[in-house]
């Protein structure tokens, strides 16, 4: 959910008749404002009660800034202590938990390709993260933030703001999802012939099935050996089944959010066996798995939203 792709629409750059066929919806904002941009302030306000746990399991320190920057979310929370029922709320309390859990984790895949010779990041759907700033990059490694141009402007003034300096060199990709994103990537340097690591973090299931496919497919068209791929996957069949669970209910009810309108509904491809079938080595995972590895984040419970929930891990073998 830190990424802010536009959705209902074709995956592939519009020309000439597509150009209906791409219009995005009455939800979709150019910056942080509202519809799926929203959600990257409400990943953001997650990182900044992460950050101010005493048991922390990663830290943002710009996160709360992005926060306060946005007219929508000013009276947010960074922090557990300014929310009543604390960890029991299921907004603020276990579903920022889950974010907690999930930044930590896709840190730690990237500082393991990092440590296994990528020295290219790619983020798709970027949204408001901060790795370029935030982990222990080596200062030949280039981070690749792609996104639409509102996003990152919003972004850039806030760290601009801060003095905010990058660890490794950062190259914003201004460019919605709908259009000739590969191009634009390699346009601003990306190098196919060099391995990369990317994360499609809280992005594919905001994406028609067709699209989450061509994304798969471009990624394994643009990777050499060496390269590894991060992403998160629902396998429910009937996401609706949930609408009312804790988590659903709470973000639209506290924030506005309806996460379940911002969703794709259709059938999801099986970008894990697409991988697989290859040549890429892949595992998957529930985000409990991490939870009892790490002794904090979210367990199951009834009518849970984060069921169906999968974090999906894909590296391309070398030569």
């Amino acid at each position: 959910m830190s990424e802010t792709f536009t959705t209902g629409e074709s995956p592939r750059p519009a020309t000439g008749g597509d150009a209906a066929a791409t219009a995005p919806r009455q939800t979709d904002a150019e910056g942080v404002d509202g519809g799926v941009g929203l959600t990257a302030l409400l990943v953001a306000a997650a990182r900044a009660i992460e950050t101010h746990r005493h048991d922390s399991l990663a830290q943002d320190v710009h996160a709360e800034h992005f926060v306060r920057a946005a007219p929508a979310c000013a009276d947010w929370p960074v922090r557990i202590g300014q929310i009543p029922e604390g960890d029991d709320n299921p907004l603020w309390g276990r579903f920022a938990r889950y974010f907690g859990l999930r930044t930590r984790v896709l840190d730690d895949f990237v500082l393991g390709s990092v440590h296994d010779g990528a020295r290219q990041v790619v983020l798709p759907g970027a949204g408001l993260d901060t790795r370029a700033f935030r982990l222990d990059l080596p200062s030949d490694c280039v981070v690749f933030e792609i996104d639409r141009a509102g996003v990152l402007a919003f972004k850039q003034q806030v760290l601009t703001d801060l003095s905010a300096a990058p660890r490794a060199k950062r190259v914003p990709v201004p460019v919605d999802l709908r259009a000739d994103w590969a191009t634009a990537l390699t346009s601003a340097g990306f190098d196919p012939a060099a391995p990369s690591v990317w994360l499609a973090e809280g992005l594919l299931f905001y994406l028609p099935s067709s699209a989450e496919t061509y994304l798969v497919d471009t990624v394994d068209r643009l990777t050499t050996g060496g390269s590894a791929l991060a992403f998160e996957a629902k396998l429910e069949k009937d996401l609706l089944a949930y609408r009312d669970s804790a988590i659903y209910t709470a973000t639209r009810e506290q924030i506005g959010i309806d996460l379940l309108d911002l969703f794709d509904l259709g059938p999801r491809p099986d970008s894990a066996g697409l991988l697989t079938a290859r040549g890429w080595s892949t595992s998957t995972h529930t985000p409990f798995d991490f939870t009892r590895r790490h002794g904090r984040g979210p367990l199951p419970e009834p009518n849970d939203a984060l069921e169906g929930n999968r974090w999906v891990f894909a590296h391309k073998p070398g030569p």
